[in-house]
Parts: structure tokens; C-alpha cells; sequence
């Protein structure tokens, strides 16, 4: 409970960063028995949606949407996933790419939390739709980010022209930071999972640790920093492989 009205949540043109002490649930439809935080939306200016759901043991969650396409971590929990007339169990750190109209269905084993990205599909002509894709985070390689082995970075998602999202991890051993400040046309929404540091968002610098989140819009400069003494890791979305002229149409 704020009894000063002080919080570090902040919400800019370009970018926002948003802290649990500010976090309201409510439901949304295809989530049974689950409070759903929406961080990132349309309303805030971006082109997805973020959103953690905490579901309660036999909770449900479908989508209800057409053409949206879904990625899903698992924070915390147990969860089954029905897809492909197939039944899959999910742990923390396991997750799913599910493909625009795939019809799919979560169920709570347990007090379960995921983090939930949903994005309109943009098809590319002559290239085939991705395909269901499920994994394991601490399971995928890692690769020093341009040459720094205190920056590693797993890719989630293959790098195909399929995609056009990509979920990435992004772990920084203490005192480690991003080579350079970054501007560029995608956009991102980020989860820190542990540690923190110190993140450049335009010309604003804030201190993030474990459970905020992070939204940068197109050419919000950009930049990050580790502090502590233990590593900071965090969870990133962004939009690729398409020509953003095809959003104009």
C-alpha cells in the first residue's frame, strides 16, 4: 500500500516503465478462473500485447481472437497445454509459440503464472506459416552478444522468415552491460526476471530490478547496464522480418 503516492512506474510517448506496486488484475475473455495484468496494449501505443495471468489450480485460458498469433512463458507452476490433439506439461521456464488461429487450451495444475504475448499475424507471401514450437529456456544454447561473454543471449523462437516476432532471453553477468545504445525501427517488451541494474530509456535513467516490465516503442534510444553481485536476465519481445509499409496498407 502507497501511503506517499511514490512509485517508479513511468509512462513516456515512447517507452514506459512499469512496476508490480502498480499492477491491477482483471479478467479477459478466454481466461477462466485467472487475473490478468495487462502491462503492454494498443492503448499505450504499441502493436502486441503483454499481459502476466495468475491462474488458480483447474483455471483455463484459449484464445478468442482471430489471426492473433501467441507466446506464452511459464513464470511459475504447472500447466497443461492441449494443442494438436496432443497433451503437453509445462514448468517454469518452459514455453510456447502457438500460431495465428491454432486452436489451444491451458489448464492450471497448480497456482501457475505466464507471461502471455499476443500479436496480429502479418503473413509473407511464399513463405509457409510457423508451426506450434515449444521448448525450454535453460535447455536452448546460448551466444555471447557481439563477442561478450558476460552478455548471453538465447534465441526462443528459430530465426526464420516465418516469424514475425522474435522472444529472446538476454542474461548479464554483473557489471556487464549493452555495447551501445540502441535505436532502431522494432519495438519491445521486456520482463526482468532477476537481478537488475540500470536502464536507458530515451533520455530518462531508471533503476529496474526482477518483475517490472519494460515497453520502448520504434527508435526509443535504448540501453542497459547490470548492477549487483549476482547476474540480471530478462525476457524480451520484438516485431522482425517485415517491411512495416505492409502496416500502412
Amino acid at each position: 500500500m502507497s501511503l506517499t503516492g511514490f512509485t517508479r512506474t513511468r509512462v513516456a510517448p515512447d517507452h514506459a516503465l512499469l512496476t508490480p506496486d502498480t499492477f491491477i488484475r482483471a479478467p479477459l475473455p478466454g481466461w477462466v478462473n485467472t487475473a490478468c495484468i495487462v502491462h503492454i496494449a494498443p492503448e499505450l501505443g504499441a502493436r502486441f500485447k503483454m499481459y502476466t495471468v495468475e491462474m488458480q489450480p483447474g483455471g483455463t485460458g484459449e484464445m478468442s481472437l482471430l489471426d492473433i498469433q501467441r507466446f506464452a512463458y511459464v513464470l511459475e507452476g504447472e500447466v497443461a497445454l492441449e494443442v494438436g490433439g496432443a497433451r503437453h506439461t509445462l514448468w517454469a521456464n518452459n514455453y510456447v509459440y502457438l500460431p495465428a488461429n491454432t486452436p489451444h487450451r491451458f489448464i492450471a495444475e497448480s497456482n501457475v503464472r505466464m507471461v502471455v504475448f499476443d500479436k496480429p499475424y502479418q503473413a509473407l507471401a511464399g513463405v509457409d506459416v510457423p508451426q506450434v514450437v515449444l521448448g525450454h529456456e535453460p535447455d536452448i544454447p546460448s551466444s555471447p552478444l557481439m563477442g561478450d561473454e558476460d552478455l548471453q543471449v538465447r534465441l526462443l523462437l528459430p530465426e526464420h522468415f516465418s516469424f514475425d516476432m522474435a522472444v529472446n532471453t538476454m542474461t548479464f553477468a554483473p557489471g556487464a552491460h549493452l555495447p551501445m545504445v540502441e535505436t532502431h525501427v522494432m519495438e519491445h517488451g521486456l520482463l526482468f526476471l532477476q537481478g537488475g541494474g540500470v536502464y536507458r530509456l530515451a533520455d530518462y535513467w531508471y533503476t529496474v530490478q526482477a518483475g517490472d516490465v519494460i515497453w520502448m516503442a520504434s527508435y526509443c534510444p535504448q540501453w542497459f547496464g547490470a548492477l549487483g553481485k549476482t547476474p540480471s536476465k530478462y525476457l524480451i519481445y520484438k516485431d522482425v522480418n517485415r517491411h512495416s509499409l505492409e502496416l500502412l496498407t
